[in-house]
């Protein structure tokens, strides 16, 4: 701040680069939080360590999530000796390093090897660490658990307390959970996972421990995932994206996901990868999207949306706040998602108290919400934190900084009194004077640099102390000069460092309310957990309002699907017209469908149909169809398309025989398969033959087949009768009608077994030559009917006029006048050999 006096005119504005001496008058508007503009949440990118223990045919798993600084944790639970549950945490969560006991028995050893081998894993293949076997001893991981620093644990709570508290959390019965957890702790504390800067006293923030679970869910590979375009990633167009890379592209995912918050688009994800048997949640899930579909309530859907569109990274401010590295803008996020979710509290006390979210809403979120917006909205003054870029007070709250700041406010008529009386006692030929007050330098007298004033040694004044290059390079300039005078001397030690007391003041009282704060973290963290819930049950309900979905309902009662007129959720958005078709495969009769039809007839969007609706039903959603009856479905398996990849060193037809082979392996009597067009990457008998023995190992099974639906262009499958009569096949074909040489495709499923491939209608619409396709018409016929296949005539004749033409220019280069010519040798190279191409 700089404050001038001049003779004879009104004291001019601060100099150029010193601090404004202007302040915001007591009597200004203030504008609330909502004028702070937010800034963009600078998100680190995620880690996730996981710790895993295995013992007696169970599996004790923690892990570390740095996204959210919670630790999860999933009960003791029972595993087969191949550890397919372990891979499917692992496939799901993918974790940047893998941590267990160096001592394991040979089950373990051998697949962390093979884990550690796979170079080609997607991102990246995980970190192998191998910790002492004492590390994880039972009593020391206890004591690690109990002597953690959790900022949502109340101080004042005694040991005793505290151990109840977390015994409340932690299954303490569950030996391997509480090793795993102990291994990982050593390995945060170890690594210093996120506060690797920080001093040594720092320690790894946690902010809640969290259970999950992986029993009753549906087993779907990322095969189909990627086939049935659950999920696609795309290259972003945006230029300034190019590092983080992808995008969501036309997927399922891509247009259900009509979430407003972050966390309600992890949540959303986190459901598709984990389809669910478990009734009661899925009906759950339905009961809230009905509510909201029903035109009533429509306007507090909209209404709960705006809300929701303000629930910021709560974890990530919390995590700031424990390292104290609480940022001006977090404080108007936090501000703003509290007073949102005190709203959707009110609003979810005006709905109807019998759907289990609504009542959590309402019951949940605690008056310890509008504690933390009050204190924020009484303490923190938004406008001047934004524009000091510093955490600062309102007035009224500490009557010591009110006192400071208003001296602080009072030095600008101050300083220029003191000027006044210091320009008096100055050479005469000094026009002007200022006092400036720098932070941490104190004040000084600024005075313009005269024309003689060249050199160091002109600079100096009698009564002042020149400020040299030393302590800052501010102090020398063009036009001005700085010094110390005995009245700054003075009002250095009668008003001292204001702006530092003030600050140092201010940060105390951040700290404290940073202390409020985490003190009531268990709540924020609920608040988390419940709004995105509500979020992704809204944006689901928005999407069947759109695309006219219904609710499925659930019968444990049959096996397999039965769907009435269902739609591709997918294709209907792309395509002009969509033809539904409907599905049963709820009973013992049927349970393999061999499906024929001619080439683009709709074969495979009819069984992308059939997984994409069994699979929204799955994760709660309303389906694309009039009605859809879901009966008890562990798994879906697909062999529908070939994910190549050069870096898998595996044959098109090697991928195909992966992806049945594992549907052959593992699917039961409860599992969904949808196979189409195998057996077409190799010869085309050996193929007709494997996709016969499949589907006869699958019928050997009787009742306990799976559910299949096979999609084929082998009519000898049919035609030679490969499969055996009876209930459990039933043959269905895509309905078409032939108009003269046209094909119509009614894109209906039917009763029967197509006629024909009708192949030379497809090509044709591709745009291969007529001739071409008129031959392969004539090919396939002689093949169809035995008959030898003879070179077509016109182009023999062809070739024929070519080589009596290339024979021809031959001899009428010799030159019969050379007495060196030998027409026996020309005749034996050249006419013979001829001869059986020209005749």
């Amino acid at each position: 701040m700089a404050f001038r006096a001049t003779p004879g005119r009104t004291p001019p504005g601060p100099a150029p680069g010193m601090p404004s001496a202007s302040f915001p008058s007591p009597q200004a508007p203030m504008p609330g939080p909502g004028g702070l503009e937010e800034e963009e949440e600078d998100e680190e990118p995620a880690e996730v360590h996981l710790c895993v223990l295995w013992s007696s045919g169970y599996l004790g798993i923690a892990y570390y999530d740095t996204s959210d600084s919670t630790v999860h944790f999933m009960p003791d639970a029972p595993d087969h000796e191949s550890l397919k549950l372990l891979q499917r945490v692992l496939d799901e969560i993918n974790p940047q390093s893998v941590i267990t006991s160096a001592k394991q028995d040979e089950t373990m050893a051998r697949f962390l090897g093979k884990l550690a081998s796979q170079e080609q894993r997607e991102p990246k293949r995980p970190e192998i660490v191998l910790l002492p076997s004492v590390d994880f001893g039972p009593e020391i991981s206890k004591q690690r658990l109990l002597s953690g620093n959790y900022s949502f644990i109340p101080e004042s709570m005694t040991a005793t307390e505290k151990i109840l508290f977390l015994s409340s959390i932690i299954p303490f019965d569950c030996v391997l959970t509480v090793r795993a957890l102990g291994g990982l702790f050593k390995f945060l504390s170890r690594r210093r996972v996120g506060v690797e800067l920080e001093d040594y006293n720092v320690s790894v923030p946690i902010l809640g421990f969290k259970k999950f679970v992986l029993t009753h869910l549906v087993s779907i590979d990322q095969d189909t995932y990627s086939v049935l375009q659950i999920f696609k990633s795309e290259s972003h167009p945006s230029v300034y994206k190019v590092a983080s890379g992808l995008k969501e592209g036309l997927s399922l995912f891509g247009i259900l996901n009509r979430c407003r918050c972050k966390w309600g688009q992890k949540l959303l994800r986190l459901w598709f990868t984990r389809p669910t048997q478990e009734l009661r949640e899925l009906n759950s899930r339905l009961d809230v999207i009905q509510f909201f579909l029903m035109p009533q309530n429509l306007d507090t859907a909209q209404m709960m949306h705006r809300l929701l569109s303000h629930i910021k990274n709560v974890p990530l401010i919390l995590k700031r706040m424990k390292l104290s590295h609480t940022k001006v803008s977090d404080w108007q996020v936090l501000y703003k998602t509290v007073y949102s979710a005190l709203g959707l509290r009110d609003a979810c006390r005006s709905l109807p108290p019998s759907i289990q979210l609504f009542r959590d809403i309402a019951q949940e979120f605690s008056d310890d919400l509008h504690h933390i917006a009050s204190l924020i909205g009484k303490v923190v003054n938004f406008e001047e934190s934004l524009a000091e870029n510093r955490f600062t007070v309102l007035p009224n709250i500490d009557p010591e900084i009110d006192s400071e700041k208003r001296r602080l406010m009072g030095l600008p008529s101050f300083l220029t009194e003191v000027a006044q009386k210091e320009l008096e006692n100055l050479d005469a030929r000094i026009p002007s004077c200022s006092v400036i007050y720098i932070p941490l330098i104190g004040f000084l007298l600024s005075i313009p640099r005269l024309p003689f004033m060249v050199e160091t040694s002109d600079f100096e004044i009698e009564g002042l102390d020149f400020m040299s290059l030393e302590p800052s390079p501010q102090f020398l300039s063009e036009d001005k000069l700085h010094y110390r005078s005995a009245r700054t001397k003075e009002l250095d030690a009668l008003l001292g460092d204001l702006h530092c007391e003030i600050r140092d003041q201010e940060t105390l009282l951040m700290y404290q309310l940073q202390c409020q704060v985490l003190a009531r973290a268990s709540v924020l963290t609920r608040v988390l957990d419940l709004a995105s819930r509500l979020d992704v049950l809204l944006a689901l309900a928005s999407a069947a309002r759109d695309y006219g979905y219904s609710r499925p309902h659930y019968s444990p009662r049959i096996h397999g699907v039965r769907i009435k007129n269902g739609r591709h959720p997918l294709m209907e958005l792309c395509a002009r017209t969509f033809v539904p078709n409907s599905t049963d495969c709820g009973g013992d009769q049927g349970r393999v469908k061999v499906i024929t039809g001619p080439n683009s007839s709709g074969k495979s969007i009819y069984l992308k149909q059939v997984g994409l609706i069994t699979f929204m039903a799955l994760v709660g959603s309303f389906v694309p169809a009039e009605e859809a009856e879901i009966g008890i479905i562990d798994a879906i398996f697909t062999r529908i398309h070939s994910c190549e990849s050069i870096s898998l060193g595996l044959s098109t037809f090697m991928i195909d025989l992966n992806q049945v082979a594992k549907a052959v392996n593992n699917a039961t009597e409860q599992s969904l398969v949808l196979i189409d067009e195998f057996g077409k990457g190799t010869n085309t008998v050996d193929g007709l033959a494997l996709l016969a023995a499949v589907l006869r190992h699958w019928l050997a099974l009787g009742p306990s087949c799976p559910h299949i639906f096979v999609a084929t262009n082998f009519l000898s499958l049919v035609q030679l009768q490969l499969l055996p009569q009876g209930p459990l096949v039933q043959y269905l074909t895509m309905e078409t009608c032939e108009d003269g040489d046209d094909l119509v495709f009614f894109y209906q499923l039917c009763q029967g077994v197509a006629s024909a491939s009708h192949a030379s209608y497809t090509a044709a619409q591709a745009g291969l030559p007529d001739q071409l396709i008129a031959r392969g018409k004539e090919v396939s016929d002689l093949i169809r009917r035995g008959k030898p296949i003879k070179p077509v005539n016109e182009l023999l004749r062809r070739n024929q006029m070519e080589n009596c033409q290339a024979l021809v220019a031959k001899f009428l280069k010799l030159d019969l006048e050379d007495p060196t010519l030998d027409l026996g040798t020309f005749m034996s190279q050249e006419v013979l050999p001829a001869a059986t191409t020209v005749l």
